[in-house]
């Protein structure tokens, strides 16, 4: 089970700078959007890996368990602290936590059309 940690670390940690920085881009003291960076990242990296065929069979059941459990346990913690920091930081901080969600309904579609020419 432990195979894919590193691939999901990665994704989190790269999430989360990308979410600080967003933050600090907009001029709000907060992480926007990290875990929806993450998830992005997570995804496009493990696609990125099939392609190139280096997934083995158990690197990828590992990245696949620990994303399906990341998605409830990472995503209910983070909703918590962006709701509360959206509330005291206003509307600017509601409004830029949509980007990250607009950019996952841009990049979708092109992973599905993608996944099914493969």
């Amino acid at each position: 089970m432990i195979y894919g940690i590193a691939i999901l670390a990665f994704s989190f940690l790269l999430g989360q700078w990308m979410g600080v920085l967003l933050g600090h881009w907009i001029g709000i003291d907060s992480n926007v959007g990290g875990v929806g960076f993450a998830m992005i990242i997570l995804i496009l990296t493990k696609e990125g890996f099939q392609r190139k065929g280096w997934f083995k069979p158990e690197l990828e059941y590992g990245v696949d368990f620990w994303g399906k459990l990341y998605i409830p346990v990472v995503v209910a913690m983070a909703a918590s602290l962006n709701v509360k920091a959206a509330i005291t930081s206003g509307s600017l901080a509601i409004a830029a936590g949509a980007i990250p969600v607009f950019i996952c309904f841009a990049v979708f579609p092109y992973l599905n059309k993608a996944l099914k020419t493969s």
